[in-house]
């Protein structure tokens, strides 16, 4: 079974290729973009459009890939002992199971998200080659050897805060997803609010990628933030002509803290605009 996105994800065909490519391979797929850009979501969808589970590993700075197999509470194991719990005899009760250890041993097939890699220091990468190869890890305290009883689909996000090894990244099957050109943002927005007036949504875009095409921000806006502004437009009532007749010598949109995340941005729309009341006197 193909992926060929679902109802709530738009997902071009460079995209579908992609995910349908690592799947036949049985390589992790490697998803770069821009913050925004549904990567994570994409996990969530092509385990809904296969009908299968989703496993989710979100990294932080400080994960650790033997977190990702299993962690091993020596520290409860000492404590346990001191009491006289009976349970240290087995030390398979203090192995707490990680997330590839989980997709590992699922009956069936999973799809398995480890998101934002990137966080991780640079080691983190290199620390998991062999079992994301070898579908395998060894588990030095109990002397198992855990093997996958079905290979996970594996998807990987990074927003490219950091590069990765390239060994890592010889192993991967690689995409980036570009942001949507006007046509395909269109698609997206129908998805979430089917019902948009056309001429509201026309001005909104407009506005939208005029603020991204503004050279020196820090933070362009993304899909998700676009899709917070228009349920604000929406909850607002605010009609198309507000956007439509917006006076140009304010460049700030309406509602502005959805699209704008820093000061920075606010500040330099505000000297563009500036700059044309100067041009227009």
């Amino acid at each position: 079974m193909n992926f060929t996105g679902t109802d709530k994800y738009i997902a071009t065909d460079d995209l579908q290729m992609a995910v349908n490519a690592a799947k036949t391979l049985e390589r992790p797929l490697l998803i770069k973009g821009e913050p925004g850009t549904g990567k994570t979501m994409l996990a969530e969808e092509v385990a809904d459009s296969l009908g299968m589970r989703l496993i989710q590993w979100h990294i932080k700075s400080t994960t650790k890939a033997h977190q990702g197999l299993y962690e091993y509470d020596a520290v409860s194991r000492l404590r346990d002992s001191q009491l006289g719990d009976e349970s240290v005899n087995d030390i398979s009760n203090y192995i707490k199971k990680g997330k590839l250890w989980e997709a590992f041993g699922a009956d069936e097939q999973v799809v398995l998200l480890i998101d934002e890699i990137d966080k991780a220091d640079i080691e983190f990468p290199n620390d998991l080659l062999q079992e994301l190869d070898k579908m395998e890890f060894y588990v030095y305290e109990t002397g198992e050897l855990i093997k996958a009883k079905n290979r996970p689909i594996i998807i990987i996000t990074s927003n490219n805060e950091k590069e990765l090894p390239d060994a890592f990244l010889r192993r991967c099957f690689f995409h980036y997803i570009s942001f949507p050109d006007r046509k395909t943002m269109q698609r997206i927005v129908d998805v979430h609010y089917p019902n948009i007036k056309a001429d509201l949504l026309t001005e909104a875009l407009d506005i939208f990628f005029k603020v991204r095409e503004v050279p020196g921000l820090k933070k362009k806006p993304s899909t998700s933030e676009l899709i917070d502004w228009l349920k604000l437009l929406l909850a607002d009532d605010i009609p198309d002509e507000v956007l439509k007749n917006r006076d140009p010598t304010k460049a700030i949109p309406p509602l502005y803290g959805a699209l704008l995340k820093n000061e920075q941005d606010v500040h330099l729309l505000e000297r563009l605009a500036f700059m044309v009341r100067r041009e227009n006197r």
